[in-house]
Formats: C-alpha cells, structure tokens, sequence
C-alpha cells in the first residue's frame, strides 16, 4: 500500500484476541457507568452512535492540550505534530479498509457528506439527461435524498431495486435494473433499520459487468465488520466515524484514484488549491483536493484512535460477539406474545427491530427508558422501509461490541413490563 508520508503506524494486532472480555472492555466507557432514571443504564443504540472509550476521549484532549494547531501550512512544532497526527489518522483508515493509496482517503464530517460529495463532484459531471441511478429499498435517507436531488438537477431517474418479506434484496430484480442507461449504483451494506447484510460483493460484480461503478454506504458495517475495498472491489465506500466508537463529525470517503483524480472539487476555499488569481485557480492534488477549509483536526485524531481499539480487540472477534448477541436476542424475544420482527435476514449484523402488537413504539421505548434501557424507536431514518412493511415505526435495540447478555434479559424484562402496563389501561 502507499504512504506518501512515510508516517509508521502499526497494522492490525495479528495476535488480536479471537473472544473478547466484556466485562473488561466496558471499564474503558465512562458512558456505560451511570443511572438513568435510577436504573443502571443499558445502552441498546450504538447503530445511532457508538459509546466513546477512553483512548479516544484522551486522544481528542491530548491533541487540544498539546498540540492544537493548523495542519499543512505551519512550520513551527505544533503545526507539525499536527499535521503528523492528522495524516497518521488517514494512513489508520487506510489500513483498516484495505485501500491501496492514503490518498483515496478523504476525510468529511460523516458518510452523509460522503455520498453528498460524490453525487456533487462525480455525479454533476458524469449523470445525463436519461440516465439512471440504481438503489436498494432499504437505504438510509442518506443514499436515497443526494441521489434524487442529482436526478432533479440531471433530468435522470432513480431506480430502486426491491426488498423481499424478510428484508432481503431481490437480487434477480437488481440485477435486471441494471441497463445500459445505468451510471451508478449506490447500496447499504448493512441496512440500519434491518439488520441485512447485502452480498455487496456480489451486487458490485453484478453492476462491474455492465461498467457500472459502485458506492458502498459503509456505515453500519465499519463498527461490526472486516473491512476490505480491494476485496468487494467496490469503487466508493464511506463510513461514519461517530458509528465506529470515534467522535461525532468525522468520516472517511474512499474512492479509488483515478476516479478521485478525475473528479472536480466538491468545495473552494484555503488547503485545497495550488495557486489563485483573480483570473484562475489551480487545484491541490487527492485527497486535500476535496479538504477545503481547515479539517476537523481534533476529531480525525480520534478517529485514528478508535481504529487502534477496535484493531487490538480483533474485528473478527467484535462480528462473533455482537452475532452471538443478536442470536440470544432474537431468542428471547420470539417468546414475547404479539412481537413481530421487522427483518428476518437469514445474514444479519446486530440490529434487531420489532413491533409489539397494539404499542406504538415510542411507547415502547419511553417505558424502556424509565428502566434506564436505550433503544431507538421511529422509522430510522428510512421511511420507505416502514412502508414496505406496513408499519409507521418500530423499536430497534442495536448491539455494540460493550453489551451484554444480562442487558439482553433487562430488555426483555422491560418489555414484559410495557405490555403489563398496557393491559392494565
């Protein structure tokens, strides 16, 4: 791999322990030793945002206390160290998606803003009048909206491959969708209201034979998967720092080179320029190309931070975990009268969303919160998935690598109690 800036960082901990020892790992979360409402808390929406370890809290304040400076442009020691941490975080997550240059690594503030800058620079330049955009139906809002936006402006279309009963795309129906008018094709590799785990390589391969290049919306996968963009071959990835145990309003956009190289600048301003005059500007090179303005420094540290925690824990052993808690979780809510899952993926990550009969949701999860129990209720930010199924919301209850079987049986415990308070009314 490359690493212009010659900056050692250390890969992945190969003797990454294969188990993890929970109840360790929870004494580097502040987060998870408090009372809510009097009850000790259970922390069920790391697929919103993940709790924060130490290491990176002590990152983030050892950056402001030490060496708080602008990157790239100073020459005095704190510039330095600067900038030295900020490329070292890039270099942490080029390794940890296995891509083959530093510099198809742009940093944004989330996956969000990923998708944005390439529906804005590599869309706005490549999408026609006539073409067509294909999605799944079980994106995020975040990789439905930039895309319509782009088919408003383009006159294109946007495709949507369908999803089946258990929350599965209908790969015959994606593959078909993609044609000749195809330009792009932009899918979830974990569906944040489901659970699904797509067969991305698969669908890339799919769209790759027709020429059609891909992004992978990574967000859900970062923090509950082995990462690897040479492997599924995708052409764009993002991920979301904040959803992978970093600070909120950092990410990463991968994009492979000679896409990136290609694409115009998605902002102006400071860093991501060679030259200006009044008459003409000239641009920097990937990825400071489409790193306008000053970064966020503080948070990219972090990022880099929580990457080495997640590399020393083994994100094998983090998938085995968190897949041996959706099992267990799935157990024991199938005991609970009138609970209907929403997503039955025979691959699933760990998200488990359910509906009990005649309680909204939002019931649901003020009740549970009572108990001090954190789940997510609401459509998630993916209403046509809501629709698909029939229902206005659900309940979520997502697992991090910090959780716990106990915290599955206060779950349950507190549902017994919503539908116990409900029968009395």
């Amino acid at each position: 791999m490359s690493n212009p800036s010659g900056i050692p960082v250390p890969n992945a901990a190969s003797d990454a322990p294969t188990t993890l020892d929970v109840q360790r790992i929870r004494e580097d979360f502040p987060a998870l030793h408090q009372q809510v409402n009097g009850k000790p808390l259970v922390y069920l929406d790391s697929a919103a945002t993940t709790q924060k370890p130490l290491s990176v809290i002590q990152a983030v304040r050892q950056y402001y206390e030490k060496d708080n400076s602008n990157v790239h442009r100073g020459v005095h020691t704190l510039s330095a160290r600067a900038t030295e941490s900020y490329e070292t975080a890039r270099i942490k997550v080029q390794r940890f998606i296995n891509a083959a240059d530093a510099r198809e690594i742009i940093f944004v503030r989330g996956a969000t803003e990923g998708i944005n800058l390439v529906a804005n620079s590599y869309g706005r330049k490549h999408i026609r009048a006539g073409d067509e955009l294909l999605i799944t139906a079980m994106e995020h809002h975040s990789n439905i909206v930039p895309w319509q936006l782009l088919c408003e402006e383009k006159d294109a279309h946007l495709r949507v491959a369908p999803i089946n009963e258990r929350g599965e795309v209908v790969l015959e129906s994606y593959e078909k969708l993609i044609t000749d008018r195809t330009k792009l094709v932009a899918i979830t590799y974990i569906s944040n209201s489901l659970g699904t785990i797509n067969p991305v390589k698969e669908m890339i391969e799919l769209a790759h034979r027709r020429r059609v290049p891909v992004l992978v919306d990574g967000a859900q996968a970062g923090p509950h998967l082995p990462l690897d963009v040479q492997e599924i071959g995708c052409d764009f990835l993002v991920v979301s720092g904040h959803k992978m145990y970093a600070p909120t309003g950092i990410g990463a956009l991968y994009g492979k080179l000679e896409l990136l190289e290609s694409m115009p600048p998605y902002q102006g301003g400071g860093e991501m320029i060679q030259s200006v005059t009044f008459e003409k500007t000239t641009y920097n090179d990937v990825p400071h190309k489409f790193e306008a303005g000053t970064p966020n420094i503080a948070d990219a540290v972090g990022f880099g931070a929580a990457i080495d925690y997640l590399n020393a824990l083994g994100m094998q052993a983090i998938a085995a975990h968190e897949d041996d808690l959706v099992r267990c979780a799935i157990a024991a809510l199938s005991a609970i009268p009138g609970l209907r899952f929403i997503g039955t993926a025979r691959d699933r990550a760990a998200v488990v969303s359910f509906t009990i009969e005649n309680i909204h949701p939002h019931d649901i999860g003020t009740i549970l919160d009572q108990e001090g129990i954190a789940i997510r209720t609401g459509h998630h930010c993916s209403q046509p998935v809501m629709d698909r199924f029939g229902v206005p919301a659900t309940s979520r209850a997502s697992f991090g690598l910090y959780n716990t079987h106990a915290e599955i049986d206060s779950l349950v415990a507190g549902i017994y109690k919503a539908k116990e308070l409900f029968s009395l009314e």
